[in-house]
């Protein structure tokens, strides 16, 4: 897979970025295992812009591993300081599945209803509050009404 080509902006930029980030993925003794390569694609896939420290004292090696790296993986080399890689590729979007069917869940809200009569401590009551439900200003439940369609979209159906 080709290099992502970036701009010596964009590489600052992300340096800049790459600064208070720690190393994600350690790479020791065993070298690059395809474990390893396995962890960090799933860890650009998740943060986009990753730090690796690389457990060699080889700078060849570890050379050889980030270019490795930046080319298996599809992700632009930003910087390689001493033990530190630092690597990036944009987060895939991610799929959302939408269940129709789902609605919101119950949830528990405390109503407080103040007496008349000034000093006494108000009355807190626990409701239960449904998806289709909604709480009134006045400590009420009221239950959603159906939406209205439209007299064209009724028309059309």
């Amino acid at each position: 897979m080709p290099l992502i080509q970036l701009t010596p902006a964009e590489r600052r930029e992300h340096r800049a970025e790459a600064h208070h980030l720690d190393p994600v993925v350690l790479i020791g003794g065993d070298g690059l295992t395809p474990a390893v390569q396995k962890e960090i694609n799933a860890a650009l896939n998740a943060h986009g812009l990753i730090k690796v420290r690389v457990f060699n004292d080889d700078r060849v090696a570890r050379e050889q591993i980030y270019q490795q790296l930046a080319n298996d993986l599809n992700a632009a080399p930003i910087q390689h300081i001493g033990k530190l890689l630092v690597l990036w590729r944009p987060i895939p979007p991610k799929e959302k599945t939408v269940d129709e069917d789902r609605m919101p869940g119950p949830r528990d809200v405390k109503v407080l209803k103040f007496s008349k009569r000034g000093g006494q401590r108000p009355e807190v009551k626990q409701l239960r509050v449904l998806g289709n439900q909604r709480l009134t200003s006045g400590g009420q439940i009221k239950r959603a009404k159906p939406k209205q369609k439209s007299v064209k979209k009724r028309q059309a159906d």
